[in-house]
C-alpha cells in the first residue's frame, strides 16, 4: 500500500477507483466498502485508492464538542494495510477545506487530482461546504465530468446498522464484546509503560500503567475489563483497571494491566491491550484488603471465561 499525507502528493499514472470517509474503527461496514473496492478495481483495472481525513472532521467544525475516536491514526493506516488497498491518501482536514464548493471538490480534487473514474461511497455521505451535497448531486456530477458512481448500502447486523456512532456509545458504555462484535476486531488501547505507586505488587498483582499516546483515542468506561496483549509474539491475558483508585484516594485517571503469569520489566516499552469483556464497575473498597480479595474474584473470572473461548 502506498501512503500519502495530502492529496497535492497523490501521483499515479492510473485511473483510480476512489472510495471517502472517515473511517474511524474501519468497523465492518467500512470492511464491506474496501472488498467492494478491491473487487470492482480488478473488474476495470483500476486503482483501489481510499481518500480519508485528519483531524477527524468533527473536531474541526464543532470544536465545543471533542471528539474521541476509535483508532489513532497509525492504528487506522494498519487496518488499511491489513485491507490490501492499492493508495490511502489521509489529507489534513482544515476550515478551508471544508469550506470546498460540492462541484469545485468534485472537480479540482477527485477528478483533476485523484483521476477517479469510479467512486464508490456509503448511501449517506455529505460533502462539500456545510455538508451541503449528497449521492445524488455526485452521480449529477458524474455525468456531466465522466465517472460512474457505485452506492453501497447500510452495512446491517442483526437488523442494526452498524456506524462508528454505535461503536463509540458500546466503547463509552462499556459493552465491549457488542463494539468488537461491529468491529470485526477487538479494540485495543497503546501506550507507553510508565511507573506507578506499586499498589499492585504490595497485593500480589503487580500492574503496567499505560499512558496513552494518542490524545484523542477513546477510552472506555472506568471499570475491569480482561484483555489480552502480544509480547514477544505471545498472546498473554490480563486484566485491566480504567478508573481512579477510589479506594488509595487518587483522583488522576489511570490505565493499569495485570498480565497472569508475566514478569518481564515493560517500563518505557510500547504496548497494546486488546479488550475482550467488561467485568465490573470501578469500586471503592474499606481496605487493601478487601481490594485483594475482589482482585482475587476478578482473576478468577478472567480465567474462567478464557478457559470458555
Amino acid at each position: 500500500m502506498r501512503s500519502f499525507n495530502s492529496i497535492e502528493n497523490f501521483n499515479s499514472n492510473k485511473s483510480t477507483i476512489l472510495t471517502i470517509g472517515t473511517f474511524d474503527g474501519v468497523h465492518l461496514g467500512h470492511q464491506k466498502i474496501l472488498k467492494k473496492l478491491l473487487h470492482e478495481s480488478g473488474n476495470k483495472d483500476l486503482e483501489s485508492t481510499v481518500l480519508t481525513f485528519f483531524p477527524h472532521p468533527r473536531t474541526i467544525l464543532n470544536p465545543s464538542k471533542p471528539l474521541k475516536l476509535i483508532n489513532s491514526i497509525n492504528e487506522r493506516i494498519e487496518l488499511f494495510k491489513k485491507s490490501n488497498i492499492e493508495n490511502l491518501i489521509i489529507h489534513p482536514f482544515d476550515k478551508k477545506f471544508s469550506e470546498y464548493h460540492p462541484e469545485k471538490y468534485v472537480y479540482e480534487i477527485l477528478v483533476k487530482q485523484l483521476n477517479a473514474k469510479i467512486i464508490l461511497i456509503g448511501y449517506d455521505h455529505k460533502f462539500g461546504k456545510n455538508r451541503s451535497a449528497d449521492i445524488n448531486d455526485l452521480i449529477e456530477f458524474g455525468e456531466k465530468y465522466d465517472f460512474d458512481v457505485i452506492e453501497i448500502k447500510a452495512e446491517e447486523l442483526n437488523d442494526i446498522a452498524i456506524s462508528s456512532t454505535k461503536i463509540r456509545n458500546s466503547i463509552n458504555n462499556g459493552k465491549i464484546n457488542i463494539a468488537n462484535t461491529y468491529l470485526g476486531y477487538d479494540f485495543s488501547i497503546s501506550g507507553i509503560v510508565v511507573k506507578g505507586n506499586s499498589i499492585g505488587n504490595t497485593l500480589g498483582f503487580p500492574t503496567a500503567n499505560i499512558k496513552v499516546n494518542f490524545e484523542d483515542k477513546l477510552i472506555p468506561k472506568n471499570g475491569v475489563y480482561l484483555v489480552y496483549s502480544y509480547i514477544n509474539n505471545k498472546k498473554i491475558f490480563g486484566m485491566m483497571n480504567i478508573g481512579i483508585k477510589p479506594t488509595i484516594n487518587e483522583n488522576e485517571k489511570s490505565i493499569e494491566v495485570n498480565l497472569f503469569d508475566f514478569d518481564e520489566n515493560l517500563y518505557d516499552k510500547e504496548i497494546r491491550v486488546h479488550l475482550t469483556e467488561f467485568l465490573r464497575d470501578e469500586v471503592k473498597f474499606d481496605s487493601l484488603e478487601e481490594l485483594k480479595v475482589q482482585l482475587e474474584k476478578d482473576q478468577l473470572m478472567c480465567k474462567s471465561l478464557i478457559e470458555k473461548n
